[in-house]
């Protein structure tokens, strides 16, 4: 089950409305619209916020594979999230049919995840030094 069917399922067991749930969390409507619908991902915060006001434990209700989505989509936006989504799929497909353990399997996810951090690292887009900040090149404007 994906992360906007937890939503609105819980929501509805809990028997909340959108709008209802909107309030307690702080979001718009349309928001939790969107989240439900799978259009948007909700950021951390606002997971946390969600999973509170429906009294879940955030952990059972966020998979690992949901974390590293929106955190794709927070630090890169939606082609990051688009990547993200790519590879859990593809890493899926790796165990279609097969008997591997869930510890094996949440150990190899991990494995593709870390990879995926470190090729957006490795891949950053050059920046011209006119246009860096003091972080990306450890100088300051002074100099």
């Amino acid at each position: 089950m994906e992360l906007k069917d937890r939503i609105a399922k819980i929501r509805r067991m809990r028997r909340y409305t959108q709008a209802e749930l909107a309030e307690k969390v702080g979001v718009s409507t349309r928001a939790i619209q969107n989240y439900e619908a799978g259009t948007r991902i909700p950021k951390k915060d606002t997971i946390a916020k969600i999973a509170d006001v429906l009294m879940v434990d955030e952990k059972a209700f966020v998979s690992d594979e949901d974390y590293f989505v929106i955190e794709a989509n927070e630090k890169y936006g939606s082609k990051g999230k688009a990547d993200a989504q790519k590879l859990i799929a593809s890493a899926a497909a790796l165990f279609a049919g097969g008997d591997i353990s869930e510890d094996d399997k949440a150990n190899v996810m991990a494995a593709l995840q870390e990879a995926y951090w470190e090729a957006k690292i490795t891949n950053k887009k050059y920046t011209p030094k006119k246009y860096r900040n003091k972080s990306d090149d450890g100088k300051n404007d002074s100099e």
